[in-house]
């Protein structure tokens, strides 16, 4: 994509983000000359006709809203089978990278960016669209501070078949709602509870609920309460921590009843009179698992059924009736012995009672068991905490609670369900157990490109810190990944981890060599020496040329000294000869020593079609000597001979083309100097003189016979 012109507008420039459902690249509005966010459909789902219906509609509808606090929607198109939402390009930092590095934040902050988060999504709610996954991830805070809340819309539009591809639900399960979670219709208040744990997270530097699974997660937000804001963080206003409660109620109706009414607490909550205000309190949720009451002394009464007591009041009030209508009728003539069944009635009445307060006693004094206070197992490992509750008769409840805590180290406890109250031998005591920090599982990165993994790294919240790269020469495309640490598949912990990439950075560059001048053998040796191939064919090119045969006139495409990397081609052109208008001419250089009778060193100098200043030959002479000098002419041009003796130049010779054309040939002389004559005796003056004659007339007669040769 990157290059890639989309729509005919938009040219993208550079990847900066993913989620579950797209790539985020930076782009340049070619018509407007402005930089933009291209959020581009990822390509599994550019098939879903559903998906694609509703996620254009929501994209539509995403456009109409209008807010500082929102990323405004700018365009939506397709190419192709590329569906695309051109955005507001926000130039700053997401939400997630401010609480990795800053968290906790200082409340006034946290409590700005909620109020500006809180502003969109009443706009939004506003106009009939819930976000559905807001989330730090979700939240950019640009260079100047304001708050700019993307991705709206786009989880409604996704369909059965994509949550079977992803396989789970849609949104970050760190940050359902329980209504979310159980996978109900979702609506305004839903966006408030993500809100909630925002705000908790922006001031207490940790998430409400973590789990080893999202469904352990999800199962949370369900069930379990969550550590209350002010016992993590001392210095959260209690008018903050009410906003927080408020938002995260499991029970819909007991949140806030829409974002506007959100705002407005937000708004005020810091104001010195709201600082300090009592904590909220709501109704015990009718769905929290209850405690029921021990069963102590008479209190067993309240399990008997009612018309027994009953009955038994009853015959009991009879018979004491009786015995009255019976003593009365003592004192009336007679009476006789009436009041005997009476008093049988009322003694045999009381024996039974009293034979059921002993039976009871009995029964209650072997319900009666031994209490004992619950031990504080918090902070000891799993099985310390198991042998000092089982030491005191209580039993740890099944199953035992495990869950990811950054703080805590792995096997310790650190909740337990009772603590600092007395029970009875035989209870249960829940405790939770700590599996250490929270580890994520290494993804393969090699033959990825660099930047990629980097963004997906960082999207897990690891620093640039974190990230090395050290980049080699591969025959790989620069920037692919090579290898990796951690490797694929290992767990680590993100606040800790370090990892390391080797990355390409191409094929090694160097100077292209010199080829031109060696011969075609020692050419072909210095390619195969620098790991670089001859061309198409056998990569050898034979052409006519004066210069000797199988000497490397050039080499193609790449001449020395050009940058060049392993493998690449070569074409090199080879002389075969002279060609077939080339002339060739002997010059005969006929030379004498410096003197006849001494010896000279004679150097000759040629330049011809084939070469400038070539030295023919040099030896040393001590009589007239014939030199043959061959030469080659080329149409046009001349050859020409200097001569040097004695470290001196003498002469030169020169022969046109069209000369040598012309035929005819003959020696080119260049003499010597006559001896010099000896100097006479003293003692035989008229002998020496004739000597000195004969010896200047045989000088001139060298001279002359040289003159002539010449």
């Amino acid at each position: 994509m990157i290059g890639h012109e989309l729509g005919g507008r938009y040219e993208i420039l550079a990847r900066i983000g993913e989620g579950g459902m797209a790539l985020v690249f930076k782009a340049h509005d070619i018509l407007l000359g402005r930089n933009v966010a291209v959020k581009v459909l990822r390509q599994q789902f550019v098939h879903d006709e559903e998906f694609i219906r509703r996620f254009r509609r929501e994209a539509q509808s995403a456009a109409a809203l209008s807010h500082p606090n929102v990323v405004s929607i700018y365009d939506v198109g397709q190419e192709d089978d590329t569906h695309y939402i051109v955005m507001e390009y926000v130039e700053g930092s997401n939400l997630n990278e401010i609480i990795s590095q800053r968290a906790p934040l200082q409340v006034e902050e946290a409590v700005k960016i909620a109020t500006q988060i809180c502003d969109a999504l009443e706009h939004a709610h506003h106009n009939q669209i819930i976000h559905r996954d807001i989330k730090p991830h979700n939240i950019l805070i640009g260079k100047n501070g304001r708050v700019k809340v993307t991705d709206f819309g786009i989880a409604r539009a996704v369909t059965s078949s994509t949550i079977t591809q992803t396989g789970s639900v849609v949104g970050s399960v760190h940050y359902f709602s329980p209504e979310h979670a159980k996978g109900v219709i979702t609506g305004e208040k839903s966006d408030l509870y993500s809100l909630g744990i925002v705000l908790y997270q922006m001031l207490t530097a940790k998430l409400p609920f973590l789990g080893e699974s999202p469904i352990s997660v999800a199962l949370k937000h369900l069930q379990d309460h969550f550590e209350e804001p002010r016992a993590v963080n001392r210095h959260i206003p209690q008018s903050v921590e009410n906003i927080i409660l408020r938002s995260m109620r499991k029970n819909p109706s007991e949140r806030y009843v829409s974002a506007a009414e959100m705002l407005r607490d937000l708004e005020t909550c810091l104001s010195s009179e709201r600082l300090d205000e009592d904590r909220v309190q709501f109704d015990d949720d009718m769905e929290a698992t209850r405690v029921m009451p021990a069963i102590r002394g008479g209190a067993v009464y309240a399990s008997e059924p009612d018309h027994d007591r009953e009955r038994e009041f009853s015959g009991y009030n009879s018979a004491s009736a009786s015995a009255g209508a019976d003593r009365r009728q003592e004192g009336r003539p007679g009476g006789g012995k009436k009041w005997v069944k009476p008093v049988i009635i009322f003694g045999g009445t009381l024996l039974v009672l009293a034979l059921l307060f002993w039976g009871l006693r009995a029964f209650l004094s072997d319900l009666e068991t031994e209490e004992v206070p619950v031990p504080y197992v918090v902070g000891k490992t799993e099985a310390e905490a198991k042998a000092e509750l089982q030491a005191v008769g209580l039993l740890v409840e099944d199953p035992i609670i495990y869950e990811a805590r950054p703080d805590v180290p792995k096997d310790q406890v650190f909740q337990q369900s009772k603590q600092n109250m007395i029970v009875k031998t035989g209870s249960y005591v829940r405790i939770y157990v700590s599996t250490g920090p929270e580890l994520e599982e290494m993804l393969d990165y090699v033959d990825q490109q660099f930047s990629d993994a980097r963004t997906s790294l960082l999207n897990l919240g690891l620093t640039d810190d974190q990230i090395k790269k050290e980049e080699i020469f591969s025959d790989k495309p620069p920037g692919t990944i090579l290898s990796q640490t951690p490797m694929k598949g290992e767990q680590f912990e993100v606040e800790k981890v370090t990892v390391s990439f080797q990355v390409s950075k191409g094929l090694e560059t160097f100077d292209m060599p010199n080829l031109v001048g060696l011969t075609q053998k020692e050419a072909i040796k210095k390619i195969s020496d620098n790991k670089l191939k001859l061309g198409p064919g056998n990569g050898i090119v034979q052409e006519p040329s004066y210069r000797p045969v199988g000497e490397v006139l050039e080499q193609f495409p790449h001449e020395a000294g050009a940058q060049v990397t392993v493998g690449t081609e070569i074409t090199i052109t080879v002389s075969s000869g002279l060609p077939a208008d080339a002339k060739a001419f002997t010059f005969n250089i006929n030379v004498a020593p410096a003197r006849i009778g001494s010896t000279s060193e004679v150097r000759i100098v040629y330049s011809d079609a084939t070469g400038q200043n070539i030295e023919c030959c040099s030896q040393k002479i001590s009589d007239w000597t014939t030199i043959p000098v061959k030469v080659i002419l080329a149409p046009g041009k001349e050859a020409v001979v200097m001569v040097h003796r004695d470290n001196q130049f003498v002469d030169t010779f020169t022969r046109t083309y069209e000369q040598v054309q012309a035929g005819g040939s003959q020696g080119e002389n260049v003499p010597g100097m006559a001896p010099p004559p000896d100097p006479a005796p003293e003692e035989q003056p008229e002998v020496n003189h004739e000597v000195d004659n004969e010896h200047v007339n045989q000088g001139g007669n060298q001279n002359h016979e040289g003159n002539h040769d010449e």
